[in-house]
């Protein structure tokens, strides 16, 4: 290591340990304040307010309540975006322990997002001190509504893309251990797309069900139909889920009801599953409601193709997380059946989507993303933030 190289390093460790309580700091105001899907207007607000602190210059309400800010170091080089997603879930927090509560009722942060944009602004604040030693352009990008696929499409229609040679992203990962960082070149997160079908029987009395079209009967049978699209039409090889979120039908326990509606996503890593998967649900769906008189209609919702991080950027973050957790805690990441559409940004510009470790599986289960006993060790922020800000210098360097 040249004295150049080790200069640098210890000036990026001391930023990173300079922005450490307030990236804890920012995580618990947020995690405490939870917006859902394309309300995330307080969160919104917050991340404006410290980037033009910062010096960057900020433009809001980018396809709907998305930020974008731009830093320009003064040098000819590229333009990097660290991208955050900003959304919570609709789900009650639940469990003892925490260092911090959500504060909305039935709203929680239950996937790390809170986390994402504290990471973000931190390694942005670290950039501005460290602004000598990069060329080019950082453009932070706070993306609403990842949670339903539909925040990243109506930023890149308001430009948000445009100009971008890098992207690079970031997943706490609560499965992974605290202090690990797992990388991987390709697919790393599936395609994600959401639908819903409507069953339209013909309503009548509980006690005589012979005199009408039951569609809670129908929907049983498409539920599990459909299952058989990933147990027997799916190659075991190519990882593929159909999941029903929600069934709704009806208005007492006597009365047949007229219509009953599934809500549901099919996620598949392959980027040719994702059209065939939706093609069957419909097909299937429609076969079946025919067989019992019924009709079903479907429709498709939002989505993203899978999460895809090219070969050079993924080369980087490797090095990178490397050169902060050490090279024997840097793994390999495994395909994922979830979503995530910085996919969409990923198709534009070559980038790399990684994860950062914040839980302790060696202690015992740990509660799943999505779920309402979710959290986060804060340990893993700063093992994000030195991640991110010694793979922007690589990127611009």
């Amino acid at each position: 290591m040249t004295g150049t190289t080790a200069e640098l390093d210890a000036r990026i460790r001391a930023e990173v340990d300079r922005t450490r309580e307030e990236v804890t700091e920012t995580r618990r105001v947020i995690h405490r304040r939870p917006e859902l899907s394309l309300q995330e207007r307080g969160t919104a607000d917050l991340v404006a307010q410290r980037s033009a602190d910062l010096g960057f210059t900020v433009r809001t309400g980018v396809g709907g309540t998305g930020v974008l800010a731009d830093l320009d170091s003064g040098k000819p080089g590229p333009t990097l975006m660290l991208r955050a997603d900003m959304d919570a879930l609709p789900i009650s927090e639940r469990g003892g322990g925490r260092v911090v509560t959500s504060g909305v009722d039935g709203v929680m942060h239950a996937c790390g997002h809170d986390g994402h944009v504290a990471m973000a602004l931190g390694a942005a604040s670290a950039l501005v001190a460290l602004r000598d030693s990069w060329s080019g352009r950082v453009r932070l990008c706070f993306q609403p509504a990842e949670e339903t696929a539909s925040g990243a499409m109506p930023m890149i229609d308001d430009g948000a893309a445009e100009g971008v040679d890098r992207v690079l992203g970031i997943h706490l990962w609560a499965p992974l251990e605290t202090g690990r960082v797992a990388v991987k070149a390709g697919v790393i997160f599936g395609s994600a797309d959401s639908f819903s079908i409507t069953i339209q029987g013909r309503g009548g009395h509980g006690g005589m069900p012979h005199t009408s079209i039951d569609p809670v009967v129908v929907t049983a049978q498409v539920i599990l139909a459909i299952q058989t699209i990933i147990s027997r039409e799916t190659s075991p090889f190519s990882p593929a889920v159909i999941t029903i979120g929600r069934v709704t039908a009806g208005t007492a326990f006597n009365v047949i009801a007229d219509s009953a509606e599934l809500l549901g996503t099919t996620r598949a890593i392959e980027a040719g599953e994702r059209e065939r998967l939706l093609k069957r649900v419909a097909e299937i769906a429609t076969a079946v409601a025919s067989g019992y008189g019924a009709e079903a209609n479907f429709w498709r919702g939002s989505g993203c193709p899978p999460v895809v991080s090219d070969t050079e950027t993924a080369d980087l973050v490797r090095r990178a997380a490397a050169a902060t957790v050490g090279e024997d805690r840097v793994d390999i990441a495994v395909p994922i059946t979830v979503g995530d559409d910085i996919a969409c940004f990923l198709e534009r510009a070559p980038g790399c989507y990684f994860l950062v470790g914040a839980g302790h599986p060696e202690r015992g289960p740990v509660p799943p993303h999505h779920s309402a006993y979710f959290d986060i060790d804060e340990a893993a922020l700063p093992v994000g933030v030195e991640t991110l800000v010694r793979a922007s210098l690589d990127v611009l360097g």
